[in-house]
């Protein structure tokens, strides 16, 4: 079944955000220091991620358009108005936790390395065991989460898995008309973009600075866009020249 290890990788969050409600009586000094860890472990995950890039001017040019696209959309405006209808909806006390916690997690499960490697090695070899790591990863990270920025963690498993879900699908074809080289260009370059974003996530969980993270979001297509045209053009310049 190719959509094994996304379904998995869903119900881990969903079940992992309802053992952390059953944690959330944690002192508030605990809740800050605990928080402060996980963002400087996404931190560095992202810096980790962001060296990957062999050829970085793909990574800044596809921010910077990614990021004019973004805002041009206000994405980030979205996803928090979706984050507020689903408050109303909870009739949650706390203005913007729900929100908050939606817009984040999602950002960090789907922006990043497993989640597309994981779904292409299902849709390509039907072989999960990629996002069955990130499952307890993203378990872990989301019974943390939850005990912190509340209920609004557990409907991040609904992006993750039409994100994941979609990749795997469309990975079942990819190898018909994708070189294998050009796909393994493509996977460190969205790595390192996407390590950016990661970092950017951490600084704002930091409370450093508040960066539109999901306003960078068309970076990937535009990384697809880059990548696609570098690999096949820079042959042909290389000869001309």
């Amino acid at each position: 079944m190719v959509l094994l290890g996304t379904i998995v990788n869903g119900l881990a969050i969903i079940f992992a955000a309802l053992i952390g409600l059953l944690v959330r009586n944690i002192p508030k000094r605990v809740k800050v220091t605990v928080m402060q860890a996980i963002a400087l472990a996404v931190l560095m995950l992202g810096i980790g991620m962001g060296l990957k890039s062999e050829q970085f001017l793909i990574v800044i040019g596809s921010l910077v358009i990614g990021g004019l696209i973004g805002e041009r959309l206000g994405l980030e405006a979205r996803l928090n108005a979706v984050g507020q209808w689903l408050e109303k909806k909870l009739g949650s006390e706390e203005k913007g936790t729900v929100a908050n916690a939606f817009v984040t997690t999602t950002l960090i499960y789907v922006v990043g390395a497993m989640a597309i490697l994981g779904a292409l090695d299902s849709g390509l070899r039907g072989d999960h065991s990629i996002l069955y790591t990130k499952a307890m990863l993203d378990g872990f990270s989301a019974i943390i989460f939850t005990s912190t920025l509340g209920i609004g963690v557990i409907f991040s498993a609904i992006p993750v898995m039409l994100y994941q879900g979609g990749i795997a699908l469309f990975a079942m074809q990819i190898d018909r008309f994708i070189p294998e080289e050009l796909m393994a260009f493509f996977i460190t370059e969205i790595t390192a973009t996407g390590g950016i974003m990661i970092v950017a996530i951490g600084l704002n969980l930091l409370g450093v600075i508040t960066i539109r993270v999901a306003n960078l979001l068309p970076s990937i297509v535009i990384v697809a866009i880059f990548v696609t045209v570098s690999y096949y053009w820079m042959p042909i310049l290389a000869f001309i020249l």
